[in-house]
């Protein structure tokens, strides 16, 4: 079962495509999507749509992971702009028919490092451990990586590594 896992943001967007099995998880692909902040607000969500799409059309996922809507009251416009980008990973899913599945963040965390709010490090250095990666993801691809595992997880896909050597190299838009 491929899932791809997203963690969305303006600025950088995260991906990671896990295939789990009976066996266990792998890496496929992983990498950040940036936009620039120069750029109007309907051409970056554009960009980020058109590389996840690529995403999408290359791998075929049975389902995509994404980070629920959370908001915190000292930042709304934060939560607003990242809704933004949620809805065009779920728009790149539905036009091929692929499953979304939203994830409370700190679910994420608490299932991969053990503690719902855990920092970035920790996030990384868990999906580091569980894929059995010689280096740690960047931050945002990690995250996204922690989706697409919590996601498989909850489909009954033991968290450990299936590969002896990761399949793929950290990429990047």
């Amino acid at each position: 079962m491929l899932i791809l896992g997203v963690d969305p943001g303006l600025r950088a967007t995260g991906y990671g495509l896990v295939d789990g099995s009976a066996q266990g998880v792998r890496l496929i692909d992983a990498g950040v999507i940036r936009t620039e902040d120069e750029v109007p607000l309907a051409h970056r969500l554009h960009a980020i749509h058109e590389s996840l799409e690529g995403v999408v059309s290359r791998h075929a996922p049975d389902a995509v992971a994404v980070e629920d809507l959370y908001a915190a009251p000292r930042y709304p416009r934060t939560a607003i702009l990242m809704g933004h980008v949620r809805g065009v990973v779920c728009q790149a899913a539905a036009a091929k028919g692929i499953e979304v599945v939203a994830l409370p963040p700190a679910a994420v965390k608490h299932a991969v490092a053990g503690f719902g709010a855990a920092s970035k490090d920790q996030v990384q250095l868990a999906v580091q451990r569980v894929l059995g990666l010689p280096a740690p993801l960047e931050g945002h691809a990690a995250d996204a990586v922690a989706m697409a595992l919590v996601a498989l997880s909850r489909r009954g896909v033991p968290l450990r590594s299936a590969a002896a050597e990761p399949a793929a190299a950290q990429g990047g838009v």
